[in-house]
């Protein structure tokens, strides 16, 4: 598959790149991005809520009222669940909602979502760009050239470019990233995806 590469104007350059049919025009496999997408969200999670269960309340452990003949239930000390400021009953506990994929189902998934965002024709090639200093209103042009200022779009960066990103920090619907943070629910949660010219073959040595 060739695909236009487009320069800051959205004007075509008169080059092309080639994509890749094993990455790019493959069937997708909706199950491996669900589970992938699924383990990103999870991993994503702190686990760190907590409540108090009876063993960790501060309270005297004495009875606090005889065992028969109050017309109630018995109770043990005050700091049972069943009283106000008593321990809470199988409360959240500190733990880990990491969740582990075979490496293999993280590359399908990966290449499943940028199939699919070629197919779909969601997919824009551009030069490789640089900006001399952060400046939200230049990336704005380029957006608005690209015809994606109503869309939530992508850009994949080969390596960290720091103006590039200040410059698109304060934009809703924008998101600038590299070639090592690509990540299938980066893929699919964009409408669009705009990769840089130089982007393409990283690509395509990391999921081949």
């Amino acid at each position: 598959m060739k695909v236009t590469v487009l320069n800051n104007k959205g004007k075509e350059t008169g080059r092309t790149v080639e994509l890749s049919k094993s990455i790019y025009e493959i069937v997708p496999n909706e199950h491996a991005i669900y589970l992938d997408v699924k383990r990103y969200l999870a991993n994503n999670r702190q686990g760190t809520n907590k409540t108090k269960e009876r063993s960790e309340i501060k309270g005297s452990t004495r009875k606090i009222k005889k065992q028969k003949g109050t017309g109630t239930a018995r109770a043990g000390s005050i700091k049972n669940p069943l009283f106000r400021g008593g321990g809470n009953i199988f409360g959240p506990r500190v733990r880990s909602y990491s969740q582990k994929l075979n490496k293999n189902q993280k590359k399908l998934a990966r290449k499943s979502a940028l199939s699919i965002k070629a197919q779909n024709k969601e997919l824009t090639v551009i030069e490789d760009l640089e900006m001399k200093e952060p400046k939200t209103k230049s990336f704005v042009e380029i957006i608005n050239a690209l015809g994606l200022s109503e869309k939530k779009s992508l850009f994949v960066t080969p390596e960290l470019n720091k103006n590039f990103v200040l410059s698109s920090r304060n934009l809703e619907k924008t998101k600038v990233i590299t070639n090592n943070e690509i990540s299938t629910y980066n893929l699919m949660n964009a409408e669009h995806l705009v990769m840089f010219e130089s982007s393409v073959s990283i690509i395509d040595s990391t999921l081949k």
